[in-house]
């Protein structure tokens, strides 16, 4: 027998060794393995097993890797999509589905000395007094950490050790796993009555996930679905209309069914409180599963453990970011996709996939129901449900009769002060605040800026502080001293004085706001308020993100200023005030989604409001107050920004109207760059030109036209069947010369267009 070998080394071919006989039985598709290469010997993983090889005089395998298969058939499957989709290597696609902590040549479990308690017969021996607390406790938890015994008992080891050799207890080596959740009480709960509206929607749900198990037990054993299944919805329902639940029962099914759930949340910082429902929820009770955790917050080691308890089939439900898609749960059922229109959700490195792309792929070919939930979905999903490819499901009601928070638009241009420029808050916003405090109600702020100023200005000869490295402007952080650069991580010293030498003028200011002015600004207001900042700067400690969010919930913070981190997913029934300082700022960037991005942010960051018994209100400060994308959201009126929206990509051709394909080349030499861009535009029109609805547009320098010291240039190109163009494209890129120093990256359906 031989297996075919994909190696860990970008070579974009499969290499064939020979499976030893003490081997055999160990080996099959999925097997992590090290085996000779030249001179080395390197990991990889076996994609296809085989009686006979056209190559004679094959290399044995060393050794397999693992108790188990790391990589299903149905995740390797996945990952030959998204090599061939996203025109990457194949070994690249492969590193994407499996954590680089269970890629290792080591198991990586922890063994921790553990004290239990031996069942005694007859009369337990006279014991010193210290011995005798000690043993009490052990007695007490039966089975505990050495460590963790030390620490309660104020003893040491020798002490333990006299009790093992009287034959009281055992000392020894377990495997102790890391649960990043250890720490958190979790109190059951039980599922909650839904409306009309929620249960119509689950019910379409359970009926797919019913269709599925009877698909399933008409196919042969081990025939993949049918490709031709789209069991797919879109879940529509307004911010606080109760999509959790829907979320939590439709799981409950599947769990019922013998199947287990795959659950996505956008943000890193949605995790906590995402984990803790859908713990408490299957924590006890007939369906009781552990719930498991990916996220690349997590240490090594906990990534490692929390993966094979999903391998392992102990973890049938699984929450993370866009990585835990590729979570092996056998079998798969049901895979939710929360605020499926975040573009968090897309890889900026290569295989640069969609996570929500490829969770409908995936349950296609594993005939798993997928259920992408938003109160703003994205153009593309929502066009999909026109289209007919996915089913549309509405919720377009708050729980229990809540009403929708009350926008009102602030226009800031009316509130210039005589020569003192713009104020941060506006006196609207200002005394609603106010009231608040006086309520004892909560305020949230928000504006995706960080720093205290945006730019460091000479008002005399007009220099700006600028990235050596990037085509930026550097931030002032206030609190730090510094200028940083929040493209490449470059800082530098405050100046006294203008840089410039024949300036020097020491009246220099700083222009532009982020959080940390707002939050200062806030401390002069409100003297006696509690006001805490949450943004990447303010949260330097793996668990400060779930303590603030912990203070924010039982009332110890009045104000919470953020970024984007705190704008949507969030529920705390106490806040009745939404402040957006700088709702336009997204509107002005080169991007042709500018206007949705901004539509959905501050509909996701108005919902955060009065989703108690209050009614809550949001004060929207812009500069352009009569944009459709403020002017729809004041609404909440989905379907007509929806509308206007789809007519401008229609006409310019633009997604969902086609797929794009954005082409980067980048080098140190601007020059280089240039011709090496010209020189692609060529080779694309020879490549792609019989495509007849292709549009090709560039080169010309991207809108971060420096990065971390490198030039761009970027080509884009758009069509309706991408697939094609992507195949075209592999097969350039294998045989394109281009400069040493000057490299291409493609990235299928962008999100980002810098």
């Amino acid at each position: 027998m031989i297996a075919r070998v994909t190696l860990e080394i970008a070579l974009r071919r499969e290499f064939d060794y020979f499976i030893p006989p003490e081997l055999a039985g160990r080996v099959e598709v999925g097997t992590r393995v090290q085996v000779p290469f030249g001179a080395r010997k390197v990991l990889g993983c076996v994609t296809a097993v085989a009686e006979e090889s056209d190559h004679p005089n094959l290399k044995a395998i060393c050794k397999v890797i693992g108790e188990q298969s790391l990589i299903t058939p149905k995740v390797l499957r996945l990952a030959r999509w998204i090599g061939e989709y996203y025109c990457c290597a194949p070994e690249t696609a492969l590193k994407s589905v499996l954590p680089e902590a269970v890629r290792k040549e080591e198991a990586g479990w922890r063994e921790r000395l553990y004290v239990r308690a031996v069942a005694v017969t007859g009369e337990i021996p006279k014991l010193p007094k210290r011995q005798q607390e000690v043993w009490q406790i052990i007695e007490e938890r039966r089975e505990l950490p050495l460590q963790e015994l030390l620490e309660l008992a104020a003893t040491t080891s020798a002490t333990v050790r006299h009790l093992e050799d009287k034959g009281l207890v055992v000392i020894a080596n377990e495997i102790s796993e890391r649960d990043p959740y250890s720490r958190e009480q979790i109190l059951p709960t039980q599922p909650l009555v839904m409306n009309p509206q929620q249960a119509k929607a689950l019910d379409r749900i359970k009926a797919a996930l019913e269709a599925e198990v009877a698909e399933a037990a008409a196919r042969e054993p081990g025939a993949p679905a049918e490709a031709g299944v789209s069991r797919v919805f879109l879940l529509h329902g307004v911010t606080g209309s109760g999509k959790t639940e829907v979320y939590l029962q439709a799981l409950a099914h599947t769990l019922a069914q013998g199947k287990g759930g795959i659950v996505l949340v956008p943000e890193i910082s949605l995790t906590p409180q995402t984990v803790e429902r859908f713990k408490a929820r299957f924590s006890s009770g007939p369906l009781q599963t552990l719930v498991a955790v990916l996220h690349s917050h997590l240490s090594a080691g906990e990534r490692h453990d929390e993966w094979h308890k999903i391998r392992q089939g102990r973890a049938r439900i699984v929450i993370g970011a866009r990585s835990a898609i590729f979570a092996p749960v056998e079998p798969l059922g049901l895979i939710i996709v929360d605020e499926e229109h975040e573009h968090t959700y897309k890889q900026e490195e290569a295989p640069r996939y969609h996570a929500r792309d490829v969770a409908v792929v995936r349950g296609r070919m594993e005939g798993a129901t997928v259920v992408l939930g938003s109160a703003t979905p994205s153009l593309e999903s929502f066009y999909n449900c026109r289209r007919g490819k996915y089913q549309l499901l509405e919720m377009p009601e708050r729980v229990d009769d809540q009403k929708m928070p009350h926008v009102r638009i602030v226009d800031m241009r009316q509130t210039v002060r005589g020569g003192k420029g713009i104020p941060i808050f506006s006196p609207q916003l200002k005394e609603a605040m106010q009231q608040r405090l006086e309520r004892k109600e909560q305020t949230i702020l928000f504006l995706n800026r960080r720093g205290y100023s945006t730019s460091l200005q000479c008002p005399v000869c007009g220099y700006v502080a600028e990235c050596p490295n990037c085509s930026v402007s550097l931030t002032y952080h206030r609190r730090d001293q510094k200028l940083a650069c929040h493209v490449c991580g470059y800082c530098a010293p405050v100046p006294g004085v203008c840089p410039k030498p024949e300036c020097g003028n020491p009246q220099i200011r700083f222009a532009g706001i982020g959080t940390e002015r707002v939050e200062d600004t806030l401390i002069k207001l409100f003297p006696d308020a509690r006001i805490r900042r949450m943004d990447s700067d303010a949260l330097k400690r793996k668990d400060d993100f779930r303590r603030i969010l912990g203070d924010f919930r039982v009332g110890k913070i009045d104000i919470l200023v953020g970024t984007q981190m705190i704008a949507k997913g969030l529920h705390f029934p106490n806040v009745t005030l939404v402040g957006i300082i700088y709702a336009d700022l997204a509107l002005h960037m080169p991007d042709f989604r500018a206007a949705e991005r901004t539509f959905q942010l501050l509909t996701q960051v108005a919902g955060r409001a009065g989703r108690g018994d209050i009614e809550g209100e949001v004060f929207v400060q812009a500069f352009t107050p009569f944009h459709p994308a403020i002017q729809f959201a004041r609404r909440h009126d989905f379907g007509g920004f929806y509308e206007q929206e789809l007519e401008f990509r229609e006409q310019l051709k633009y997604p969902p109207f086609s797929r794009a394909a954005l082409l980067t080349l980048k080098g140190r030499n601007e020059e280089k760059v240039s011709l090496s861009a010209d020189y692609l535009r060529k080779e694309l029109e020879r490549a792609l030109g019989d495509i007849k609805d292709l549009v090709l547009a560039g080169p010309g320098a991207a809108p971060l036209a420096r990065a971390e010291t490198y030039f761009r240039y970027q080509l884009m190109l758009r069509a309706r069947q991408m697939s094609v163009v992507s195949q075209r494209l592999a097969r350039l890129v294998s045989t394109l010369t281009l400069p040493d120093d000057v490299t291409l990256a493609i990235d299928i359906d962008p999100v980002n267009m810098s």
